[in-house]
C-alpha cells in the first residue's frame, strides 16, 4: 500500500531534491587517458524535463559541460529516454563504425551515471543494460532512488567498479535505504549516507509549490548543496585531468587533477 502511494506521488507531481550526508564518501580515482571515451549520463527524476534549470542535477551538467573538453560526452536525459540514452553510448563507443562494437572498445569507455528519484532507478537500470553489452561503468551516483516498476534499484551490476548512495527517510516518499553489490569483489560501495531535514530545515523556493507541499524531504534532498557538492566532487575525481578545460588561473601554475 505505501510503495504504490509512492508511487502515486510521484506521478502527480515534480520531484527532485538533495540532502545531509553525515559523512563524505571517498572514491577511488580512475584517471584516464585522452583516447579514452568519457561520458557523464545524468537523469532528472519524475516528470522533470532535462532541461529545466530549476533542478540542481541540471545545473551540474551544465557546469560540467562548460569545464570539460568536447572530448567528454556530457548530457541530461529524463528519467524515461534510459534506451535513448543507451543508444547514445553505443554510438559515442563504436569509433570506426564497422557494425559492431569490439572488445577493446568496450572496455576503454569510461562512463559515469547518476540521477535523481526515478532518475536514480535508471541511473542502475542502464548500467545493467549496458553490463550486458560488456561495457564497464566506473560509477553509479543515485540520489534518493525510487525504483521504477521492473527495476531494482538496490542491487548494483558487476560491471560497475564504484557506486554510492544518498537518501532521506522523512516523507511518504523517499529514497532506498541500501544498495549492495551484486558481485562485491568487483564493485565497491563507497556508502549509503542519510540526510535528515526535521532538524535543519530550508526552503526550495524555486520549485513548485505542490512538490515543496507533498514531497518536501524529497525535494530537499534535490536542492541539499551538501549532497551535490558531494556528487559533483566524486564526478569530478573520476574524470580525466586531460579531459578538463585548463582555467584562466591554471595556464601558468601547477597541473592538479581536481578543481
Amino acid at each position: 500500500m505505501l510503495r504504490s502511494l509512492r508511487v502515486l506521488l510521484l506521478m502527480v507531481s515534480l520531484p527532485l531534491v538533495p540532502t545531509e550526508a553525515s559523512s563524505e564518501p571517498r572514491a577511488t580515482s580512475a584517471a584516464v587517458s585522452p583516447a579514452e571515451p568519457v561520458l557523464v549520463i545524468g537523469f532528472v527524476g519524475g516528470f522533470v524535463r532535462h532541461d529545466d534549470r530549476v533542478h540542481t542535477e541540471v545545473q551540474l551538467i551544465e557546469r560540467l559541460r562548460k569545464g570539460y573538453a568536447p572530448s567528454v560526452y556530457v548530457q541530461m536525459f529524463e528519467n524515461h529516454r534510459g534506451k535513448q540514452a543507451h543508444q547514445a553510448i553505443l554510438r559515442l563507443l563504436h569509433a570506426n563504425s564497422d557494425g559492431a562494437l569490439s572488445l577493446e572498445e568496450k572496455q576503454n569507455a569510461r562512463i559515469i551515471i547518476f540521477g535523481h528519484s526515478w532518475g536514480a532507478s535508471e541511473t542502475i537500470e542502464l548500467a545493467r543494460q549496458l553490463e550486458k553489452d560488456g561495457i564497464p561503468v566506473i560509477l553509479t551516483i543515485q540520489v534518493d532512488s525510487v525504483s521504477k516498476p521492473g527495476e531494482n534499484d538496490a542491487v548494483i551490476p558487476a560491471n560497475v567498479l564504484q557506486a554510492v548512495n544518498f537518501y532521506q527517510l522523512d516523507g511518504l516518499l523517499h529514497g532506498q535505504p541500501q544498495i549492495r553489490a551484486a558481485d562485491p569483489a568487483r564493485t565497491r560501495i563507497l556508502g549509503n549516507f542519510r540526510s535528515g531535514y526535521k532538524a535543519k530545515p530550508f526552503s526550495c523556493g524555486e520549485y513548485p509549490w505542490w512538490d515543496r507541499l507533498i514531497m518536501k524531504p524529497h525535494i530537499q534532498i534535490e536542492c541539499d548543496p551538501a549532497v551535490w557538492d558531494q556528487v559533483e566532487s566524486l564526478i569530478r575525481s573520476n574524470l580525466s585531468l586531460e579531459a578538463r578545460l585548463p582555467q584562466s588561473s591554471e595556464i601558468n601554475a601547477p597541473l592538479s587533477p581536481f578543481k
